[in-house]
Order: C-alpha cells, then sequence, then structure tokens
C-alpha cells in the first residue's frame, strides 16, 4: 500500500511538471494561476446557504477557477473526479461531479470567500483553488466515517488520503484551464487545512495522535505539491457546547493543543482563531452561513499574510 501511495504522489509530481510544460508555445502565452489546496472534514466541505449569500456574490470573479474533487468514503472508486470551473456558491456539502459536469448544490464552504478575498487582494493574479473535504473524517487509524491515515488499509484500500491525492492528479492533468485554448501555469502556493473534530470526539488516544499525523499529512500534502515549506494555514477547531454535558468533543483541547504546537513549530505555517466565536447551525457540529464568510475570509487574509515571509510565486 505505501509503495503504492509513493507511486501515486510520483505520478502526481510529474502532472505539475506536464502543466508548467504542456504546450510548445511559450508558457507566457498562457495564464499564470496561483494554486491553493483545501482540504479536511466537514466545515472544509461547507454547510453555509446560498440563498443566504449577499447577491454580489452570485457572480463568479473573472480570474478565480475551482476543482472541487467528488467527494466519496474510503473503498469507493468515484471519490476525486471533478472539472474545473469558475468560482461560485453551490460546491459546499451535496456538490456532485462526475467529472465531465459538475451539479451544484444550496451550500458553500470556506472556499468561496477565501477565493473571493484572494482575488480581491491578489494585484489582477489569476487564482486556483483544488478542494477535496469529506465530513466526518480523522486522521488517525480507523477514526471517523473515513480515514486520512496514509498507512490506513480497509476493503479496497482506498482512503481519504488516496482520494485526496487523486483530486490533485486530476486537477493537473487539463493544461488549460479558462478554456481560451492556451496552455495555463500552476504555482503551487498554500494549502488550508480545515479538520480535526473526528480525532478530538473519537478517543484521548486519537487525540494524543493528531499532532504526529497532522505534522506527517501535511508534509505529504507539500511533496505532493513539490514546494517543502508551502504556506500552511491550519484552522483551529471549536466545541458548540450544544450537548448535555457542554461539551460535542471530550478531547478537543488535546487537538487544539496538537494544531497549535504545529503551527508554532512550523515557520511556514499559520492559526486560525477566528473560528472561537463563529455562529453554529442547530446541529451542533457545523457553523452557518455566516460562518463560512467569516472563515473563509479569515483563511484568506492569514494566506496573505503568510506569504509575504514564505510565498512561493516563482
Amino acid at each position: 500500500m505505501r509503495n503504492v501511495k509513493i507511486l501515486i504522489i510520483f505520478l502526481m509530481v510529474f502532472s505539475i511538471i506536464n502543466v508548467d510544460n504542456a504546450t510548445s508555445k511559450p508558457i507566457n502565452e498562457g495564464s499564470t494561476y496561483k494554486l491553493y489546496f483545501l482540504g479536511g472534514q466537514s466545515n472544509m466541505e461547507g454547510f453555509g446557504f446560498a440563498e443566504e449569500l449577499p447577491a454580489n456574490t452570485s457572480n463568479p470573479p473573472q480570474n478565480t477557477m475551482i476543482f472541487v474533487g467528488q467527494m466519496a468514503f474510503d473503498n469507493e472508486t468515484h471519490g476525486g473526479v471533478g472539472v474545473w470551473q469558475p468560482l461560485t456558491p453551490g460546491l459546499g456539502t451535496g456538490f456532485k461531479t462526475d467529472g465531465t459536469t459538475n451539479e451544484l448544490s444550496n451550500r458553500f464552504g470556506p472556499e468561496l470567500f477565501f477565493g473571493l478575498t484572494m482575488a480581491e487582494q491578489s494585484n489582477d493574479e489569476n487564482v486556483a483553488i483544488i478542494k477535496y473535504a469529506l465530513g466526518g473524517s480523522g486522521l488517525a487509524e480507523g477514526v471517523g466515517y473515513s480515514n486520512w491515515h496514509p498507512d490506513f488499509s480497509d476493503g479496497a484500500g482506498i482512503n481519504q488520503y488516496d482520494n485526496a491525492l487523486k483530486t490533485l492528479r486530476n486537477a493537473l492533468v487539463p493544461s488549460d484551464l479558462d478554456g481560451d485554448g492556451i496552455a495555463d501555469r500552476l504555482v503551487p502556493s498554500g494549502i488550508v487545512w480545515m479538520q480535526g473534530e473526528a480525532d478530538a470526539e473519537s478517543s484521548q488516544a486519537a487525540a494524543d495522535d493528531y499532532r504526529a499525523n497532522l505534522a506527517r499529512l501535511m508534509g505529504l500534502l507539500r511533496a505532493a505539491l513539490r514546494v517543502d515549506d508551502l504556506p500552511v494555514v491550519i484552522g483551529r477547531i471549536t466545541d458548540s457546547g450544544m450537548s448535555d454535558d457542554g461539551s460535542v468533543m471530550d478531547y478537543i483541547e488535546t487537538v487544539q493543543h496538537a494544531q497549535q504546537d504545529f503551527v508554532k513549530n512550523d515557520s511556514c505555517a499559520d492559526y486560525v482563531t477566528a473560528t472561537n466565536d463563529l455562529p453554529y447551525l442547530d446541529d451542533g457540529w457545523h457553523y452557518n452561513t455566516e460562518g463560512f464568510i467569516r472563515l473563509g475570509r479569515a483563511f484568506a487574509e492569514s494566506m496573505i499574510n503568510l506569504e509575504q515571509r514564505c510565498g512561493h510565486t516563482e
């Protein structure tokens, strides 16, 4: 299993190289996009309601494209397929794609206002987002409805790490993102990660392992994108308190400390704590529309600040 995943990473690296060299035309004839990978579980998947958005968010920015990999549980084979499109609401939970066409939902996640804010602050630079997230997924082996641990294998041997790699590989194969007939160039520029609730809810052992599991996964994603010190923004998980004992996740403090420690010891990582006062839906797990608007903006502001010292815009 490990050797297969190493091969997948190699194929992804090859794909990224081919994006830069997919045409004999001079590279500056196409568009250059700053590329960001957004991943995690349900609060990255997105539960904001599109119909509650301000009217001016319905028009996609011309310089921002997004590829959302189809969400799939472990051992399902359809995960990671997708198609590039302009950034728009409807790419949250319930979104579906067959790799040819996209079926928008009525939900959105942090990707929307992350992309809008990055576009506003980009000084006319193009922005490309690749997103893969699945609600309830964990990092510790066997934790969650599905699992991100690189070594965890069950059934057909396909987990969320595999789906993320497949999403990246599929997204990086096309050479013409904007459909103008000219090959484009993608420059890996950052990772945004919103996950940890499954581990914080599962057990003390899963929470204790979160620091090592997070560091390993971020390292592997950086390797897949070929930048060892690629900027990484981590979203702090929070507890709504909507349970009989006042805590939805019994081991949340351990995971929060693990997230903070990872960022503290990585000079190219940042910790978004705007989640501390984001409003929740009545389910007690997911932020509401206002929460996802604020979260997306906070991720973008963190990334912009982080890029000033760790950005890679070759």
